[in-house]
């Protein structure tokens, strides 16, 4: 099969590849083309994912196409941006038409959660990775970034942490455990959820965010350096659902929140003013510290006390 069949067959027919609000025009030509209403911007990121680094492999092509967008989409999230399009550049060492059938239908699945449209992208062959570029659209000014947090801020995310680091040994096979246990695990870490709609939420009242991807620790540290602030996070209050804490234990669940990565959940700074009137409108938020003049961040235990861990989270190309 070549590479103009395989983009037919798997991927131009999809769903998700048949155009929408925003799409002028998208697979079949050298370019897709974006309309961007007048007042807003685009949002873009791109996310790659090796096989054996970022993902098991070999594992189940259904899941990896849910958790490939989800991954790059929870980047949208982070900026508060409204999902538009993405493409997707596909590297395979061999074409098997079972694969990709089950791949594409995950891919499929989770851009229509997230209402994002396949515009175009690339195959090749080699070992297997996926780039992903998603392109988002927030109105002018309104952009979260990493830069804007303030001393008396306080810190939150959106979810519980430390699930998709705890299915890891699920994942490799390491460790079993009963259903109950598993599979809210195990869901998080294939099928994680972004954000968008908090994020969305967040456009004008948060003054910085970002989406935890190495762990609460070290990507609270981008906000640290980029606000040049300091972040104190309250260990004891860190939201675990009680599958990771009966499945790891307390401190080592509390260790997997911390850093374990892969949460694709919110991390955002906040003025207390306006965390009522958003628990209010139902959102789910948790209150984990607060922002502090200085710079870097802080553990703290219950008693205050400084118990910064040494390792903070997944350190690419860290030897």
């Amino acid at each position: 099969m070549g590479e103009f069949e395989l983009i037919r067959n798997f991927f131009a027919a999809a769903p998700c590849a048949q155009g929408g609000v925003g799409v002028a025009l998208g697979i079949g030509d050298d370019c897709a083309l974006l309309d961007v209403p007048f007042g807003e911007q685009m949002a873009i990121s791109t996310d790659t994912l090796v096989a054996g680094v970022h993902f098991a492999d070999p594992c189940d092509p259904f899941l990896l196409g849910q958790r490939a967008l989800a991954v790059a989409a929870s980047d949208l999230a982070a900026m508060g941006a409204t999902p538009l399009a993405f493409t997707l550049a596909l590297t395979l060492p061999t074409v098997e038409a079972g694969w990709l059938e089950a791949f594409a239908r995950g891919l499929n699945l989770m851009a229509q959660a997230c209402d994002l449209r396949l515009v175009g992208g690339d195959t090749t062959r080699g070992p297997l990775s996926l780039t992903l570029t998603v392109f988002g659209r927030v109105p002018k000014g309104l952009a979260l970034s990493r830069s804007g947090a303030r001393p008396g801020d306080l810190v939150c995310v959106g979810a519980e942490l430390g699930n998709a680091a705890g299915a890891l040994p699920l994942v490799l096979n390491q460790r079993s455990t009963t259903p109950d246990i598993a599979q809210p695990l195990l869901a998080h870490y294939w099928s994680p959820t972004p954000q968008l709609a908090l994020g969305q939420a967040l456009r004008g009242k948060a003054t910085s965010a970002l989406d935890i991807s190495d762990g609460l620790l070290a990507d609270c540290g981008h906000i640290a350096r980029a606000s040049k602030v300091g972040l104190q996070i309250d260990n004891h209050r860190l939201p675990m659902s009680l599958a990771l804490q009966t499945f790891l234990g307390k401190a080592d669940a509390q260790r997997a929140a911390l850093s374990g990565g892969d949460d694709y959940v919110l991390a955002f700074t906040l003025p207390g003013a306006e965390l009522p009137a958003l628990l209010a409108a139902g959102w789910t938020i948790y209150v984990v510290g607060r922002v502090i003049e200085g710079l870097g961040v802080y553990l703290l235990d219950e008693a205050g006390q400084d118990i910064t861990p040494d390792q903070r989270g997944y350190q690419h190309f860290h030897a």
